[in-house]
């Protein structure tokens, strides 16, 4: 939104969202264009849910009209809602990935409710646009919903552009390692800490890199996970606790997105052996900040990474430990794995979304 709306002054964009001030204050970013307008509505958030699983109504964009006299050209839903509208408005709907439907065990049962009363499938046939990350998300829309491939379009998202300039760089890596008590040499995971992201695997892989052959040099490191607690995740603490190499494991929460580049920077290496993913942003990331990536070889992962990663089987913790040991004894093979990534990163521009999106919007 923040490239759209820096690229197109002609449009009007009128922005509907639940009336809740309390959460509203730090989370609504505030964009002062005067073609970009802010459309609350005094509904309650739960009864506007509830309202429309059950009755198809109220139609958002009657909201919309009513609150601003205007009519509605198209309705652009980012993500899966409740949504409701009036037949005549073409929906273009963004649909990140459909881990809810292909892994259910990884949600928990009110998620799995969540997601069955927002009914996926029927608002992609409703959908006059899907938009997807990736290619990987594209095939499964058509293979589990039975959806027609050509209402449906890849735009891949952008970087930000933090991970672009990084003013004072080594500074900025030292003052994360202190304020994270990072170790020196460490290999890093970062994400959501849940069972999708296969960190238990990463665990099983550290450990056999420790304790083996595979690390070769000298050089100790340590396994640093980071990212917010999620469901399931008492199964991997415990495993941490119990680990034969529990000392060299560093888990250090939720990190600051401000801190996000650095703490890449940081690390010898980035590993990312997640099961599914619609698009997979850290490993997209740890290549734009210059760090060798060993990521899953399922889902979109390729698609992102292309011949940058080395790609493992996230069910094969020994295939992971032997690509920590490749690449990290292995000058040149790090340094071809720097380049590409850096390449591959550079490719990513939201500026190149926007402009894919608006085209999009102007074909309806």
């Amino acid at each position: 939104m923040n490239a759209l709306f820096s690229s197109d002054s002609n449009n009007h964009y009128y922005l509907f969202y639940h009336h809740r001030p309390a959460h509203l204050a730090m989370a609504l970013p505030q964009w002062t264009q005067t073609n970009v307008h802010y459309v609350p509505t005094r509904w309650p958030h739960k009864l506007l849910n509830v309202l429309t699983a059950l009755t198809g109504a109220p139609k958002l964009d009657r909201l919309v009209a009513n609150q601003t006299g205007v009519r509605l050209d198209c309705f652009f839903s980012p993500n899966l809602h409740f949504t409701a509208l009036t037949k005549n408005i073409p929906h273009i709907l963004m649909v990140h990935d459909l881990t809810f439907h292909l892994f259910k065990n990884y949600y928990t049962p009110r998620q799995r409710l969540w997601h069955r009363l927002v009914a996926p499938k029927t608002q992609c046939q409703k959908a006059k646009i899907i938009i997807v990350p990736s290619a990987n998300t594209k095939r499964d829309i058509v293979e589990y919903y039975q959806i027609d491939q050509k209402k449906i379009t890849v735009l891949s998202p952008g970087l930000n552009s933090q991970f672009k300039i990084m003013n004072n760089e080594q500074l900025t890596t030292n003052k994360t390692k202190i304020k994270y008590s990072l170790p020196d040499n460490y290999i890093l995971f970062l994400g959501t800490i849940e069972p999708r992201k296969n960190i238990l695997g990463l665990i099983t892989a550290f450990e056999q890199f420790t304790t083996t052959t595979y690390q070769l040099q000298a050089i100790t490191y340590s396994l640093v996970i980071a990212g917010a607690p999620g469901w399931k995740n008492h199964a991997i603490l415990k495993r941490i606790h119990r680990s034969p190499v529990k000392d060299k494991i560093k888990l250090i929460g939720y990190v600051d997105p401000a801190d996000k580049p650095a703490l890449y920077r940081g690390a010898s290496l980035f590993i990312y052996p997640s099961f599914y993913e619609g698009f997979g942003f850290p490993a997209l990331e740890a290549m734009a900040a210059g760090v060798p990536v060993i990521t899953s070889n399922r889902s979109s992962l390729p698609e992102v990474t292309s011949s940058a990663a080395y790609l493992i089987n996230p069910h094969r913790p020994d295939e992971i430990a032997e690509g920590m040991k490749y690449l990290l004894n292995n000058q040149t093979a790090r340094e071809q794995a720097i380049k590409k990534g850096l390449e591959r990163a550079k490719t990513f521009s939201w500026e190149r979304t926007a402009k894919d999106a608006l085209t999009l919007f102007h074909s309806i």
